[in-house]
């Protein structure tokens, strides 16, 4: 096994996903993640969120660091939102669907959400659940599921590859975060 990859529970070297196996835009997450065992890199993502967001009282979740910008709980309910799809398209290339599956508009699953409205804490608990779901969904993933491509949002992408988005998506927000909503800490 190389340093660029490691065995799943199932066994099989999953290894990160090469250029060609995602659209260019979406190596600004990729290239965030080091290392090649995505699936502790995503459990280990949820205990330093859970790190940084612990101890922070129901205003500093409504904390906008400019006028315009999404607050600290609609940040983190669009991770929540984005890892939800990116999971779903995993989950149908995983099983060979060849339907294209088609993109969104995050600002539109913003605008249109409860995140503003609820508590930090059920935000905080939307996050853990998604987290967790998406690491099931992974763990059981054979070797040819992985290596699978699709086509969403118009691009051609494998399952590696989304699990790999899915991880630094989170971390390029988490990093908004700290440097920008809870700056204090």
């Amino acid at each position: 096994m190389s340093e660029t990859s490691v065995a799943t529970p199932s066994g099989f070297v999953v290894g990160r996903p090469e250029p060609g196996e995602y659209a260019p835009h979406y190596d600004r997450y990729i290239s965030l993640i080091a290392g090649p065992d995505i699936l502790t890199t995503l459990d280990s993502q949820r205990r330093q969120t859970m790190l940084l967001l612990s101890g922070h009282d129901e205003s500093e979740g409504d904390i906008r660091y400019a006028p315009g910008k999404w607050s600290a709980k609609e940040v983190l309910g669009h991770v929540c939102d984005t890892e939800r799809i990116f999971a779903y398209r995993a989950l149908r290339i995983a099983r060979g669907d060849k339907t294209p599956i088609e993109g969104f508009e995050q600002d539109d699953y913003v605008r249109n959400s409860p995140f503003g409205r609820v508590a930090l804490g059920e935000v905080i608990e939307d996050y853990i659940a998604v987290r967790r779901a998406t690491l099931t969904l992974l763990r059981n993933l054979d070797g040819a599921a992985w290596m699978r491509r699709g086509i969403a949002n118009k691009n051609e992408v494998s399952v590696r590859a989304i699990a790999y988005t899915i991880a630094g998506h989170e971390l390029h927000h988490r990093r908004i975060l700290e440097e920008k909503y809870f700056t204090g800490r």
